[in-house]
């Protein structure tokens, strides 16, 4: 996935959360689109653990990225 593609993902209005699927079978869920800044080469992804207050980050490489999908109300639980 290139930097302008994910970015677009990032640019929708109003912002549609996503999961983001990657190559070694792991997923990661941007639930706003201010937790993720796109790079030339990775995107970094703001993790929230349940009861935190501040985000654990996540660097993930933009070539292992193989999906990004809308989720749907039922996954956002």
């Amino acid at each position: 996935m290139s930097p302008d593609e994910f970015q677009q993902v990032l640019e929708v209005r109003p912002f549609v959360p996503v999961r983001v699927h990657l190559l070694n079978g792991r997923t990661h869920d941007i639930l706003d689109a201010a937790t993720a800044r796109v790079g030339q080469e990775a995107v970094v992804v703001g993790v929230y653990d349940q009861g935190t207050k501040f985000p654990r980050w996540r660097l993930l490489s933009l070539i292992n990225i193989n999906e990004v999908e809308p989720l749907t109300p039922a996954q956002l639980g």
